[in-house]
């Protein structure tokens, strides 16, 4: 999955460049006679370290790796896919499940009994096919607490984290869903899916915003 995900921000990037190098060999080829001089400097103008900076950090302020995790959390709503979804350690890893099908979700946050904020760990559909049906359990006579991968053991992030460093976490790691956490307790989680999809959001942005800046936008 790291593979994958590196070669589509690779992608990304490569699609840029290339839209900005064919904009500017037409820019560079065809100036109007009376901005000729300053058609032909654009490119040196964009590309060069030392002019570029103040622009590269402009356009960074608002450009690719400025959505963060909170910006997910607040599209998705607190009940849309999943996202405050939780069970509590005493539940039975049947009704888990049921949640997760009812609900279509592939993992739920796992909080201690009356204690909706406090984090206990995450029971995922990966853990009901590892713990309960290899070995043969019964999901009604376990509990959640039994089988969920604890708090000690999860790997989290806070909602001011990059989509892009949550992504690398993610893929990293060889999971698929990671709850958001401040230093109240548990706020959400996010899954792939999510981290995904505002990645294939911002490179859209993106590409509308380099447009914008190349025919003087900015």
């Amino acid at each position: 999955m790291q593979g994958a995900m590196n070669a589509f921000l690779s992608r990304g990037r490569s699609v840029l460049k290339a839209a900005v190098l064919q904009r500017v060999r037409v820019v560079a080829v065809n100036p109007a006679p009376a901005a000729a001089a300053a058609a032909t400097i654009r490119p040196i103008a964009l590309f060069s370290s030392s002019s570029s900076s103040s622009s590269s950090a402009r356009m960074e302020e608002h450009g690719f790796e400025s959505t963060t995790i909170s910006d997910i959390l607040k599209a998705k709503g607190k009940s849309a896919d999943g996202s405050w979804l939780w069970c509590t350690t005493d539940d039975s890893v049947y009704d888990a499940v049921k949640s997760m099908t009812q609900h279509n979700v592939g993992a739920l946050v796992v909080v201690k009994p009356g204690e909706q904020n406090s984090l206990a760990g995450i029971i995922t559909e990966r853990d009901y096919l590892r713990k309960i049906i290899v070995q043969g359990r019964s999901s009604k006579s376990t509990k959640v607490g039994d089988i969920m991968t604890e708090e000690n053991k999860l790997i989290t992030v806070g909602p001011e984290t990059k989509v892009l460093k949550a992504m690398q976490l993610m893929t990293d790691n060889r999971i698929r869903h990671i709850p958001v956490v401040n230093d109240k307790g548990m706020v959400g989680m996010v899954s792939i899916g999510d981290v995904v999809r505002a990645v294939v959001s911002e490179h859209r942005e993106e590409l509308d915003r380099l447009n914008a800046y190349i025919q003087g936008g900015y």
